[in-house]
């Protein structure tokens, strides 16, 4: 049996495209009880940051080092949790989405199964699933149930874990959800649960998170609800055909949440019933913010059918990511903030529910671990040169106290930049002009103070591009300077080519 005594075990777990507000703890209307159990006995972090993107959230999680510091895809300048806690004695497990190269036990996972792609089919899955490195066929069921990306993370990571917790050492699970990014696919009694819960519209719906935000003190009643942008349509305005699309690809995104959920509530049952729940660091996070792609085909087929390929886009993802601007990939408030929540019982000294806002990053992670369990952070693996670690232990918030911050958080994500300092925030997006928040004041980044503090623009900007190249090791065009006005920006495109075939009436 795996005891953590003075070191926790830790279960790390990602969503993929989960927006900041899409939890009920964090404002949403989904229903997710076990998370939202975990928050009211743990702590929440208000003010945590991604990368705003799938592949860098995940290259930053599992180093400590920005993405294009480590390596990128290659980890060539990075260690990841795996190697660094396995060499403390961690047994080390990973389920879920790797879309990183090559395999996560060829960085020093123990055990992992899961899909090495971006995104898959969640009923039928792709060629890209291994078992321990090894090809792994998708089958129609199992375990006695019809295979389902989701179900299967969680029954392999409780295999897993019944593998290691036969020793006395402690384990790290890493679990990488592929939902809710898209395809929007759930089982269909989990869809028909979540039937009308959208038809008031997406204005409605955004109002009512913001409100519960406030009610929570998740947020401070001084930032205001971001405006709803002009590429976004009015609820009102949408024909009875496109509202009744519109709630109906909302309802599987709830869905899949739904079902994300109840997998983590297997995972604190089996933790429980193996008295391990105490001792265990359990930490649940995003990728990225709400993501606006319309990539929709097979619109007229059902989305419990394989043969669908559903997906939203920014209209739905702008209440996703309530009260902030933007989305997946942009480096404002909506596209980096993630949930955190945190649950600890042996080791959190916060109160029960407790909220902090203190800013905290992906790159946190390896340091909080090597902090908690005592492990050494490396110079070299193998053949790796490894950088020196950029996160910071999130080990003093856990402890009640305020820790020593990030003098800078660095953003970045194709042509999308942030840097943040203290209260200050720069950001552009798509290469249009540096806009300057207080986010202390204003984290809904709805005043532009670039005019009245220009030297702070110049300042901040030299320092990202000094980060950029330094630190990053950007090149080319990625370095290409931003300019003079906003970018125009437009995410909605429509997916009416693909007809949907008539529902029956809502009685």
């Amino acid at each position: 049996m795996a005891c953590a005594a003075e070191r926790p075990n830790i279960v790390l777990i990602m969503a993929d495209d989960l927006g900041f507000s899409d939890l009920g703890c964090y404002g949403s209307e989904i229903e997710t009880p076990n998370l939202d159990g975990l928050a009211a006995k743990g702590l929440r972090f208000s003010q945590f940051y991604n990368t705003a993107k799938c592949h860098s959230s995940r290259v930053c999680l599992l180093t400590g080092l920005y993405c294009d510091q480590a390596g990128s895809g290659s980890l060539s300048r990075g260690s990841t949790i795996a190697e660094v806690m396995s060499k403390a004695g961690y047994s080390t497990q990973m389920v879920g989405k790797w879309h990183l190269s090559k395999q996560p036990t060829d960085f020093g996972f123990d055990r992992y199964w899961g899909h090495l792609s971006g995104a898959t089919n969640f009923f039928t899955g792709d060629n890209s699933f291994r078992l321990n490195g090894v090809d792994w066929k998708v089958p129609a069921t199992l375990n006695g149930k019809p295979f389902y990306t989701t179900n299967a993370i969680m029954d392999y990571g409780l295999d897993f874990l019944d593998e290691a917790t036969r020793k006395e050492d402690p384990f790290l699970l890493y679990v990488a959800f592929n939902a809710p990014h898209y395809p929007l696919h759930a089982p269909e009694e989990d869809v028909k649960k979540y039937d009308g819960r959208y038809d008031s519209g997406w204005d409605k719906m955004r109002i009512e998170r913001y409100k519960r935000q406030l009610k929570s003190g998740l947020i401070p009643t001084k930032y205001k609800l971001s405006l709803r942008p002009d590429h976004v349509p009015s609820w009102k305005s949408l024909s009875a055909t496109e509202k009744q699309w519109e709630s109906d690809r909302m309802e599987v995104f709830a869905a899949m949440v739904d079902v994300l959920d109840r997998n983590v509530g297997r995972l604190v049952s089996y933790l429980k019933e193996k008295n391990l729940l105490e001792d265990t660091l359990i930490l649940f996070c995003s990728d990225n913010g709400a993501c606006p792609f319309e990539r929709t085909r097979g619109r007229e087929y059902k989305p419990w059918d394989p043969k669908s390929y559903w997906t939203y886009d920014a209209s739905w993802a702008h209440v996703g990511n309530t009260p902030f601007r933007l989305y997946k990939q942009n480096q404002h408030e909506g596209g980096i903030s993630s949930p955190l929540i945190v649950h600890w019982p042996e080791g959190l000294k916060t109160k029960p529910g407790a909220i902090t806002r203190q800013p905290g990053h992906l790159i946190d992670f390896m340091a909080t671990f090597v902090d908690l369990g005592k492990a050494k952070y490396p110079k070299q693996v193998g053949e790796r040169k490894i950088d020196p670690l950029q996160g910071k232990s999130l080990g003093p918030i856990f402890a009640g106290k305020m820790r020593e911050p990030h003098e800078t958080l660095y953003f970045h994500f194709g042509t999308d930049r942030a840097l943040r300092q203290g209260d200050w925030k720069l950001s552009s997006a798509k290469l249009g002009r540096w806009e300057l928040f207080n986010v202390d004041e204003d984290r809904t980044e709805t005043n532009d103070l670039s005019s009245e503090h220009p030297e702070r623009v110049t300042a901040m900007s030299k320092e990202w591009f000094r980060v950029a190249e330094q630190v990053d090791r950007l090149k080319g065009k990625q370095l290409a300077p931003v300019g003079d006005a906003l970018k125009k920006l437009n995410f909605r495109k429509s997916s009416s080519s693909s007809k949907p075939k008539k529902r029956k009436p809502k009685k």
